[in-house]
């Protein structure tokens, strides 16, 4: 399975995309991809193969996002907590991320096309070394490329990351880098594995989980967050495009509101 779907849009779901981009468009969306264990329960699947559907859905959402014109998605792709599942389990997501990583770099002619780069963020020494020798090939196989970005957050927690933060400032502190009094939430926030993409504009997660599980703690403090009840594996674009409804709804009461109270935040269930 390829890491972009090439399929063009429908009539019905041109039109609708050319509708919603007349509104205010979020430019970098972080998706919770929640709810491939239930799906294979639901359709009575091993569970490596629901997560395999989810990868397949994955491609398939990228490719919605680029007709849309987002430009920028991160994906939790796997969370240092879920270290804790089975032994099984685990080994087959290590695998499945060895297939999809190595099969990213016979793709290159595609992804090179659309300008699609790839960035791996979290703690990639909790990895099995091979894995991360392959997650390094094709993070540098795409590093030149500047259209589009996707950010697959692997091996992550936002606890973990904050706290690497802190840790590489304390550091430098120690060696005399930089002065106590340097240390500002704008040098933690360049200290993160996130600096150099924006904070997300809209987080949406799936299969109806309101919460979000050590996800961007810090990137999305002011992203308009959306809950969906579908399974990841059945996400569809129409999903899509209400989420980025929701997200327009929001962007227009902010627009509305007195300048003090611009920052705060705007939650949607659906």
């Amino acid at each position: 399975m390829s890491w972009i779907r090439e399929r063009e849009l429908s009539l019905v779901e041109r039109l609708t995309a050319n509708i919603l981009k007349a509104g205010p468009m979020p430019k970098h969306v972080a998706f919770i991809m929640d709810g491939n264990r239930r799906y294979a329960q639901k359709t009575h699947v091993e569970r490596q193969e629901g997560h395999s559907q989810g990868f397949e859905k994955l491609a398939e959402t990228l490719r919605w996002c680029l007709n849309l014109g987002i430009h920028e998605v991160t994906v939790y792709a796997f969370s240092i907590e879920n270290f804790k599942r089975s032994k099984e389990e685990v080994d087959g997501l290590m695998e499945l991320a060895r297939q999809k990583f190595s099969r990213l770099l016979t793709e290159q002619e595609n992804l090179e096309k659309h300008g699609v780069c790839i960035r791996v963020l979290g703690d990639l020494t909790l990895l099995p070394e091979d894995l991360q020798q392959v997650i390094a090939k094709a993070v540098v196989s795409t590093r030149a490329h500047n259209k589009c970005f996707l950010n697959v957050c692997f091996a992550y927690t936002s606890r973990h990351e904050i706290a690497n933060a802190v840790k590489e400032m304390a550091w430098g502190v120690e060696q005399g880098l930089i002065k106590s009094s340097d240390v500002s939430e704008v040098l933690l926030s360049e200290c993160l594995y996130s600096s150099n993409s924006p904070n997300p504009d809209l987080l949406i997660r799936t299969s109806g989980e309101v919460r979000l599980s050590d996800f961007l703690l810090w990137q999305t403090s002011y992203s308009c967050l959306v809950f969906q009840s579908v399974l990841w594996p059945e996400y569809s674009f129409w999903n899509l495009c209400e989420a980025v409804l929701q997200y327009q709804l929001s962007h227009q009461s902010l627009q509305e509101l007195p300048p003090s109270l611009h920052r705060y935040d705007h939650i949607f269930l659906t």
